[in-house]
Formats: structure tokens, sequence, C-alpha cells
């Protein structure tokens, strides 16, 4: 018969074989998160990870904005986002790419979280929970957002808005022209206030120096 000492020591004896057999069959993984939310592990990037979509992160959640009590800055400010996001759908593209569409919803979603009237923002998030924002093409989403504006304008008992006359009344003037556009090299543009490299003391043409009136 084995003494109560000599179990105790081959018990332990057996634990210590079984837990270094497991670790030599599942050896722990060395891994770290990147900056940008990969997981590097010993084998490269791992695959099985959430990431996440930093155009979801954050859209979904309650009115982070308090009520706002001032009738006139109301009033002003929802001119000002009325005209900004009627601006914003009249200049969507015509046929957007997914990610395009994804960054329009999420636009919306997030003004109906930190728009600066709480008690506005809520009736915004109720409206997109019955309509969700139609983001397919530049007309679905302009007439989506018209339409919604004239939800709220039967609430305060304004008259419809006709949409057909959308693009006349919210014309930006901005026609189709592409985002970048190139100067061609020489002289700068002098009709420019804010051009801090224009030699103000020459003559744009013959670089003549000038001479500053005054006393």
């Amino acid at each position: 018969m084995l003494s109560r000492f000599a179990r105790s020591f081959l018990a332990i004896i057996l634990a210590l074989v079984l837990l270094t057999t497991f670790a030599m069959l599942h050896p722990p993984s060395r891994a770290y998160m990147s900056w940008n939310g990969d997981l590097y592990g010993e084998g490269g990037v791992e695959q099985d990870i959430y990431h996440v979509d930093p155009l979801k992160s954050g859209v979904s959640g309650g009115v982070i904005m308090s009520k706002l009590g001032n009738e006139t800055a109301k009033s002003e400010l929802g001119r000002a986002t009325w005209k900004l996001l009627h601006t914003m759908t009249l200049r969507y593209p015509e046929d957007p790419a997914q990610d395009e569409r994804d960054a329009l919803d999420a636009y919306f979603r997030l003004s109906a979280r930190l728009y600066p009237c709480g008690e506005c923002a809520a009736e915004f998030q109720m409206l997109l929970k019955k309509f969700p924002p139609q983001t397919s093409s530049r007309r679905s989403a302009a007439n989506w957002l018209c339409f919604l504006h004239n939800q709220v304008n039967e609430r305060l008992l304004k008259p419809e808005f006709d949409c057909a006359h959308l693009d006349a009344t919210y014309d930006c003037g901005c026609g189709d022209a592409p985002i970048a556009t190139t100067k061609p090299a020489g002289r700068a543009d002098s009709s420019d206030p804010m051009d801090l490299e224009r030699d103000t003391s020459k003559d744009d043409l013959t670089g003549a120096g000038l001479i500053k009136g005054g006393r």
C-alpha cells in the first residue's frame, strides 16, 4: 500500500504530465492588435476577428443633444439644415457606389443623434425609423428627403412643398464640374484676399516696385 504522501506525489506528477502534454499540443499564440484594428498572430493577420465598421460605429443610439429652448435659433437652424441636406442630396451621385450609399445613410442617422435641437432630433429619429433613407440614386435620395421635409411641414401646419421644384429652390450654382481643378502655372489669382504668397509691394505684370501711398 502506498502512503498518503506517495499518492499525493504521484497525483501531482500526473497532473504536471497532463498539463505539459496539453501545452505541447495547443501552444499559446502570441498575438497583438495593430493601430488599425487588425489582429496579428504568429501566422500573420488573423481572419476570424470582428472588425468594427467606422461608418456604423456610433450611428445607432439615442439623441445626444438637449432641448433647444430659443425658438428663433431653432428656426434659423432648421432653415440652414434643410438647405444643407437638400443641396447634398441634389449633388449626390446619380449611380452611387455601395460605400457612398452607406455614407449617406450614416450621415442622416448621425445627424439624427447630433442635431443641436434635441426635440427636433428625436422627431427626425422617429421619421427615419418609419421612412428609412433612400440612397439608390440622386433622384431617390432627393425625393425621399423632400417627402420627409413635408412630413415636418404637415406637423407644423406649413404648406406642402412641391418636390418637382427642388433643384430650383436649392440650386447651389455648382453645376457638375469635377471636384479637383488645376490652375494654370504662373501668376496667382489676384482676386483671392487670402493669397498670402502674393507680393503686394510689386506690380504683378512688370515686377516693378510700387510706391506706398499715405503718410
